[in-house]
């Protein structure tokens, strides 16, 4: 009984080593870098500012706990001026600067089971304060924070096959084991009080496009 047990043991050992290993191997962190359009949950914001979307640019960090999860933070920045609509001040006004700056902390779910796969569907989400700032010319700036949650989803596609030489030189330079271009659409709600005691969405609809690095 006991030298079956030591067999099955010894057997069972190189199995554990190589997938210790093959762990070492595969990614351990993501960094993102993308930019797109943001469009406000503010009704009438076109009439104000010109267009219904303005800028979004964005990054973030995340620790992949096992190939498929991983947990992050992502850091944002929004700006768009206008000459009437300050939403803060809940007022009509004249030239106004609206900033935000949102912060996330998600957990995602990658559906990627093969390191060559091509294409790789995603999902996630999680809490999101704004740091929000609007100013109105010679005039009051109102700022503050909102607390609310966000969700995201979306398609990244391997760019290795593209240049295998370049893609084994980030490797061996700096432990870049993949680089993916990415589209991805997410939804924020987080609510602030104006100044005339009601209340406004910050968030709204972001469509954005990047590089994301495995590492």
């Amino acid at each position: 009984m006991k030298k079956s047990i030591l067999i099955l043991l010894f057997s069972f050992f190189p199995v554990v080593v190589f997938a210790a290993g093959s762990d070492q191997e595969r990614p351990h962190w993501s960094l993102e870098i993308k930019g797109g359009r943001f469009y406000p949950d503010i009704s009438n914001w076109s009439t104000y500012y010109g267009k219904d979307y303005t800028g979004e640019y964005a990054g973030s960090l995340a620790y992949k706990i096992t190939r498929q999860i991983e947990v992050g933070i992502q850091g944002g920045y929004i700006k768009d001026n206008g000459e009437a609509l300050a939403p803060l001040h809940g007022i009509t006004a004249g030239s106004v600067t609206y900033e935000l700056a949102p912060v996330n902390a998600f957990v995602l779910v990658r559906g990627v089971f093969s390191e060559k796969q091509l294409l790789v569907p995603y999902i996630g989400g999680g809490w999101t304060r704004i740091y929000y700032k609007e100013e109105l010319q010679s005039q009051s700036t109102a700022r503050g924070t909102a607390d609310g949650y966000h969700g995201r989803g979306g398609l990244q596609m391997l760019l290795d096959r593209i240049d295998q030489s370049a893609s084994t030189s980030l490797y061996e330079d700096i432990g870049v084991f993949h680089t993916y271009l990415f589209v991805e659409v997410e939804y924020t709600h987080a609510m602030a009080n104006t100044n005339t005691g009601g209340s406004v969405n910050l968030g709204g609809s972001s469509w954005l496009a990047g590089l994301l690095f495995e590492f």
